[in-house]
């Protein structure tokens, strides 16, 4: 193979040297360096000057591309293999501000169970000392001077309170964070039925009506009481798009109210009474949790409540306010969800 270079420098100007040159052999490598007491000598540091006849390696030369190009496949070729074990999991900054602790919402859910159970004791003991209506009539109320009474309207009522806790378990059951939602309502209602014990067991009025026929009164039958008692016993928001939902649902509760007025069942006292407590309850706790700054601000009033320290009892890890988020109850099967990863991975490629 014929070569031919021209060799020029900025100090002295060489003549023109044609050199034939034929190689049969690869060329070898350099010698080995020569070490002198442990270190490399000079002039194996220092490259050794071309001799006569030999050209010098060019800087953008074939076998340095060649070599580049090998380089570049195998690193490629080595990312491919290792892309699935390379993985860098960050975990979610809402999975440690929202934490589920069922065990939480298990004593909340206990803790309303023992109010509903305790709520038919006092009123079984509270239907000993009501007063005969042949002896104390009904007291007057202004809403029952202006409209008479509709029997078929407590039923009303009735229906629209199984319908409302129906729409309820299903949104709940729905909901991500059902944990959290699930104990805050456990402990209002829990908290809901320990206030009527309190307010039937401290002020026995007369029946609202005439038209109530009350059970016999079973005075020092303590067999008796129980078996009452156990007759007694047997027997979230939502998004904005869904406002048809909150209408429907404000609709049964209104409508549940005043059918309970028009078939004289309960005094408009009692009403007017359930919901200041009901809806300031429920108020005050959601202020509280979704505004973290004011839980241990000095002058938060809220926080005089006696049930402050249920409050932080239940909501001591929760962190920031709870997001509307949907989710499907029931888990996927194990089919299904390995052709979801296997979709996912074919997507990542």
């Amino acid at each position: 193979m014929a070569a031919s270079e021209l060799i020029q420098d900025d100090d002295d100007i060489r003549p023109h040297v044609e050199v034939n040159v034929t190689t049969t052999n690869p060329i070898s490598p350099p010698p080995p360096q020569r070490e002198v007491n442990g270190k490399a000598s000079l002039h194996a540091l220092s490259p050794s000057p071309p001799t006569a006849g030999e050209p010098r390696p060019e800087s953008g030369g074939v076998g340095s591309l060649l070599m580049q190009h090998k380089l570049m496949r195998s690193l490629s070729h080595g990312l491919r293999r290792h892309c699935d074990y390379v993985k860098i999991s960050v975990p979610e900054e809402r999975t440690d501000r929202l934490p589920r602790e069922w065990w939480k919402t298990g004593v909340a859910f206990l803790y309303a169970v023992f109010n509903l159970v305790f709520t038919t004791v006092v009123i079984t003991v509270v239907h000993e000392r009501v007063p005969d209506k042949s002896v104390s009539p009904p007291l007057p109320d202004k809403f029952f001077d202006y409209v008479d009474r509709v029997p078929w309207a407590f039923t009303v009522t009735e229906v629209n309170g199984l319908i409302l806790v129906g729409l309820w378990l299903i949104q709940w059951l729905l909901l991500e964070h059902k944990s959290i939602v699930g104990r805050r309502c456990f402990f209002l209602i829990g908290t809901l039925y320990m206030y009527r014990c309190i307010t039937m067991y401290v002020t026995t009025l007369p029946v609202p009506g005439r038209h109530m026929v009350c059970a016999p009164k079973l005075y020092n039958d303590s067999t008796g009481k129980i078996w009452r008692i156990l007759r007694l016993i047997s027997g979230g928001d939502s998004p904005r798009w869904m406002w048809w939902y909150h209408w429907f649902c404000w609709v049964l509760s209104a409508s549940g109210v005043i059918c309970i007025l028009v078939a004289h069942e309960h005094y408009s006292i009692d009403v007017l009474v359930g919901y200041i407590a009901t809806t300031r309850i429920f108020w005050w706790y959601h202020t509280m949790a979704n505004t973290h700054a004011m839980r241990e601000a000095p002058n938060n009033f809220l926080s005089r409540t006696w049930w402050n320290p249920i409050f932080n009892f239940l909501e001591r890890n929760v962190q920031t306010p709870v997001p509307l988020i949907f989710s499907w109850p029931v888990p996927l099967p194990a089919s299904c969800r390995q052709r979801y990863r296997m979709v996912e991975g074919g997507r990542d490629e």
